[in-house]
């Protein structure tokens, strides 16, 4: 009978855990909430990978963008791209400053790793730069789900941003 109360305790854990399904439509609104566990076009990085990633050579070390809104500390040698993840389509003038931003910092090259982040998994902001980065044509797109928070608290070292630009009109 002890199984009974188990597998109760069990269905409404499941019952709880909600699946957020990935979409490759850009979220317009409540940025603030459970995120999907992948993104399509995209791949999801996670911390040891990210740290590994940013330690290598020069040469072969991603380019890291942080999305999150105010200035603050954030993962060493990252852009700083406040508004990035907001907008209204793939066709506004979100998308067009970043399309601009992103051929200047890769020089062109479409095949360079981005790495797009920002809070935690609880923000839409860098699932949706990266859908933008994705729809601009990049091909090694990479998404931070865990953020700087789980960075931070993972012992990783924080600095400020070394570029940023101006937040583009929504």
């Amino acid at each position: 009978m002890r199984l009974v109360p188990a597998l109760l305790c069990l269905a409404a854990i499941a019952a709880n855990a909600q699946e957020i399904a990935p979409s490759a439509t850009l979220r317009l609104s409540e940025y603030s909430a459970p995120t999907p566990e992948s993104i399509p076009g995209a791949r999801v990085i996670g911390t040891a990978e990210l740290r590994h990633a940013v330690q290598g050579p020069p040469s072969g070390r991603p380019l890291i963008f942080d999305v999150r809104g105010e200035r603050q500390d954030s993962l060493p040698g990252a852009i700083w791209l406040p508004g990035a993840g907001r907008g209204s389509s793939y066709e506004d003038a979100v998308q067009r400053q970043l399309a601009a931003t992103l051929r200047e910092v890769t020089r062109g090259d479409a095949s360079r790793t981005l790495v797009f982040f920002c809070a935690g998994p609880r923000c839409w902001l860098s699932y949706n730069a990266a859908l933008r980065a994705v729809k601009l044509g990049y091909r090694d797109v990479r998404w931070y789900r865990e953020g700087v928070e789980v960075w931070g608290e993972g012992g990783g070292a924080l600095a400020q941003p070394v570029f940023a630009w101006r937040r583009p009109p929504e």
